[in-house]
């Protein structure tokens, strides 16, 4: 198992593992497969944002395949800098049940707190209990819910809002 920072070269399976993910948990993702693959050179758009000083994506690798992936950005405005919100966190099914997913969070909690962030902040569905669950191990505490946050058709979802105070 291998956990880093993902860097352009890698945008062309971030890209792959993030179809897998809007196609296995869609109820999880604001961005729809649909959307997502009606985008105009995403894998070039993913190698972008890799880039960019705010974006800090991680992966998780087996035998050299990512397998699980979450993404750090840090808030631009100056007055906002101090904090980053965690998004886009998925590891694919037959990975799951091997701490993958605390192992990426506990890397952005590591590389926050190096880099000045205080707070980390996230938002996940509140059906998603196995989520919920990771976050809180991690110390992530649940400061508000958005009633009807997500709309799926006819179907809405609530959002847990969360927080991670780093000092």
């Amino acid at each position: 198992m291998e956990i880093r920072r993902l860097y352009s070269e890698d945008a062309a399976a971030y890209w792959d593992l993030r179809i897998e993910a809007l196609q296995t948990s869609p109820d999880a993702f604001i961005t729809t497969y649909e959307d997502a693959v009606a985008k105009e050179n995403p894998i070039a758009q993913a190698a972008d944002r890799m880039t960019s000083k705010n974006n800090f994506t991680y992966g998780a690798f087996i035998n050299s395949n990512l397998v699980g992936t979450v993404t750090m950005l840090r808030q631009s405005h100056k007055k906002f800098s101090h904090k980053a919100d965690i998004l886009a966190m998925y590891v694919s099914p037959h990975s799951r049940g091997k701490n993958i997913g605390k192992w990426l969070l506990q890397q952005a909690i590591e590389d926050a707190r190096q880099t000045g962030i205080e707070q980390l902040l996230l938002g996940v569905v509140s059906t998603n209990e196995p989520a919920v669950r990771l976050y809180q191990s991690l110390g992530f505490m649940v400061f508000g819910t958005e009633k009807n946050a997500i709309k799926d058709g006819s179907i809405y979802f609530d959002e847990y809002m969360m927080v991670l105070f780093l000092t």
